[in-house]
């Protein structure tokens, strides 16, 4: 089988000179870029939805490194605030904003500030999500008895809400980017292995990594090759949503489920916010210009052990 050419084929139909010419803009086209320059964030906006939490700060305060303009939506607007603080302390650009994502009407108000702010939107990362231990099955609560309320509501938090909802509202304020935009998601390990106790987070997120190539595919027939989507799916980060599960309370030590947890994760740790920067920097720019539809393990290996 022969090495494919880098120029299109059709282009040794013309004549010798057209022929040069096209070869020459096509590899012009595909010319080496210097590789800083390809991580480089500087002029373009990022909105991080769930920015003031531990996981959505460390993404933002990791795209405001790169350059980025950060607009940092939040629940809590006092949170949102602090870490747009703690970005401007350090030379970055950043605003905070109150945003609900199970109320439509908020996302919209925000998504119109941070357009009227910064007059545009460049890439989106939908870092609203999370557990809730009434959707957990345990000694006291089998999966016969989940309520259905909250096993909803821990849908509408993770994929409704916390992925399709911004996804509809700020992509569309999107599509006119002569540039393009990057909408990044955050699935989970559960989406690939789904884990006992969390039916309602596994099958939430394993939604959210099927949403994500629905929609990588859809904007790119529909719209743009250039408006690309994909996911992260972090391993295991010890958060204040799942520290109930994974370390005894009365003694701080691990759980047998966090030893477990650690036994099968060959990099012997939890992550931390920090490890899912460099990720989400690589799909935020033109680094991953030819990459969409993906789902991004960030977890030390886990998805990769087989348990032997």
């Amino acid at each position: 089988m022969g090495v494919a050419p880098l120029w299109p084929s059709n282009s040794f139909t013309r004549s010798p000179a057209a022929a040069k010419t096209i070869q020459v803009k096509y590899l012009e086209r595909v010319a080496p870029v210097g590789t800083s320059a390809l991580f480089d964030l500087s002029g373009r906006v990022a909105v991080v939805t769930g920015g003031g939490g531990v996981l959505g700060g460390a993404i933002a305060e990791g795209l405001a490194s790169a350059g980025a303009t950060v607009a940092i939506a939040d629940l809590l607007p006092d949170m949102a605030n602090a870490c747009a603080e703690r970005i401007r302390a350090r030379g970055g650009k950043a605003k905070g904003y109150a945003m609900n994502v199970f109320d439509r009407a908020t996302i919209q108000s925000c998504c119109d500030a941070i357009v009227q702010d910064f007059g545009r939107v460049d890439i989106l990362v939908n870092a609203v999500g999370g557990n809730m231990k009434g959707a957990t099955t345990s000694p006291e609560q089998t999966f016969f008895d989940l309520p259905a309320d909250t096993l909803q509501k821990v849908f509408e938090l993770n994929l409704t809400g916390g992925t399709i909802l911004p996804s509809q509202i700020f992509v569309k304020a999107m599509l006119d980017n002569p540039g393009g935009a990057s909408i990044i998601n955050i699935s989970s390990m559960n989406a690939f292995r789904p884990l006992t106790r969390i039916p309602g987070y596994s099958a939430a997120k394993a939604a959210v990594s099927n949403f994500t190539q629905w929609l990588a595919v859809h904007l790119a027939q529909e719209y743009s090759t250039k408006l690309r989507v994909n996911a992260i799916a972090p391993g295991f980060f010890l958060t204040e949503q799942n520290r109930f599960l994974l370390t005894d309370k009365e003694t701080g030590e691990p759980t047998q489920r966090g030893r477990t947890i650690i036994g099968h994760t060959p990099m012997g740790r939890y992550g931390t916010p920090e490890d899912l920067v460099g990720a989400v920097v690589w799909l935020a720019s033109d680094a991953s210009r030819f990459v969409t539809g993906i789902v991004l393990p960030v977890d030390g290996g886990f998805s990769a052990f087989s348990g032997v």
